[in-house]
């Protein structure tokens, strides 16, 4: 839990350092708004790459050695932004950098569900990846420390840090057990057949996978489109400067973690469904009157509200899993919420597009209805918590290892 939970926080941190620098490197390079969104971009194509190939190789060789590869992939290029000569530079780390970060989400959630018991995993799983605003936070109080005095290179140098994490796992945390188990009894039946991407193509999980990846897609959308202008529209259009800025962000962050308690209980209590459809909800509702608020006192205190309800990633994490069974778990988990990600790429781009146009007001404001869009696909998922899994057997085999 640990291990996952410094994982995503620097997941995430790493992301919202490209957000904060984005005002500097505008002015820096003298850049557009569409140019500027497609750095974004960028990263969530490596993301939405990553997530196949990442959740492929734990399922097949370990969620351990996945999670070190993905850090240190990201960790290295993200560090390595620090040298960027220009626009070209960037956007190629960018996207080396995304290779690495697609990888932790699906990785950590498989690694959860085998680990804990089924009636806590929706709080636990949603505990660890309250470890997103934690790591948004951090990059906000770095960015408010060092992009005054330092600029913004030293602030993507932040991002080696988590070789740190790489260093702790390997000295202090095991391989999953029920993955093991499942290898040791696919050996003894002398099964060398891999797990491949094609199972979760198959005609009992291939309308779960479909509809899971379109849920995710439309609610990563709102997201990030909303996520990277957020610091770039409180600059540009409600004055303030960066050092404000990065308090309001701070604040959004604490709506956001208190969120994901929040519906990481609920999961348990009322079903990840539905908690999910009351998460998409309320974003689908509080986007649009956010973004049309212009006194600034309002707005900062508005800020954690409507960042409580951009914490659908908590309930996702403990529902994907429990669509899979253990042999494609973290493909399967991965490849929805990642791929996902890298479909929401071009969300930064377009609402730079949106924003040159008619304003990112107007473009966050209708990053509702991503959201909106999330909601209505997940009527047709079904409900997981207190259900039989797809296959029994593997749920079993993981209750037994746990209670072993």
């Amino acid at each position: 839990m640990a291990a996952s939970f410094a994982s995503y926080a620097f997941d995430a941190m790493d992301f919202m350092l490209l957000a904060l620098a984005l005002p500097l490197i505008i002015k820096e390079w003298n850049l557009s708004l569409a140019d500027a969104g497609l750095l974004g971009t960028a990263g969530m194509i490596g993301v939405g790459l990553s997530s196949v190939v990442i959740g492929w190789y734990s399922d097949n060789y370990g969620r351990r050695k996945a999670l070190i590869i993905s850090l240190l992939v990201f960790g290295l290029f993200t560090a390595a932004a620090a040298l960027a000569r220009g626009w070209t530079d960037l956007i190629i780390l960018r996207f080396i950098a995304g290779l690495g970060l697609g990888g932790v989400w699906g990785v950590a959630a498989a690694f959860i569900n085998e680990t804990w018991p089924k009636h806590l995993r929706g709080r636990v799983i949603s505990f660890v990846l309250s470890a997103w605003p934690i790591g948004f936070g951090i990059a906000a109080v770095l960015a408010h420390s060092i992009m005054p005095n330092w600029g913004w290179r030293i602030l993507f140098l932040c991002g080696g840090g988590a070789i740190i994490t790489v260093i702790y796992i390997l000295f202090f945390v095991p391989e999953s057990q029920v993955w093991a188990e499942e290898k040791k009894k696919a050996a003894r039946a002398a099964i060398k057949q891999r797990a491949s991407i094609a199972e979760i193509f198959s005609a009992e999980l291939r309308r779960k996978t479909i509809l899971g990846t379109i849920a995710a897609s439309c609610a990563l959308v709102g997201y990030w489109g909303t996520n990277t202008w957020l610091p770039t529209y409180l600059v540009q259009e409600r004055g303030l400067d960066a050092s404000h800025m990065t308090i309001f962000i701070i604040m959004l962050n604490v709506g956001m973690f208190v969120g994901y308690q929040i519906f990481g209980f609920l999961a348990d209590k009322i079903g990840r469904r539905t908690s999910l459809l009351i998460c998409f909800a309320g974003a689908t509702i509080m986007l649009p009157i956010y973004a049309s608020i212009h006194d600034n006192n309002l707005l900062f205190w508005m800020g954690p509200l409507l960042a409580i309800f951009f914490a659908y990633a908590g309930p996702f994490g403990s529902y994907f899993p429990e669509l899979y069974p253990a042999r494609v778990r973290g493909t399967g988990a991965g490849f929805c919420f990642n791929v996902g990600r890298g479909i929401s790429a071009f969300a930064p781009f377009v609402l730079g597009q949106v924003g040159t146009r008619y304003g990112l007001a107007m473009g966050i404001g209708l990053c509702a209805i991503g959201f909106l869009g999330a909601g209505v696909t997940m009527l047709f998922l079904p409900e997981t918590r207190g259900a039989r899994t797809l296959l029994p057997d593997s749920d079993n085999a993981s209750e037994a290892v746990q209670q072993s």
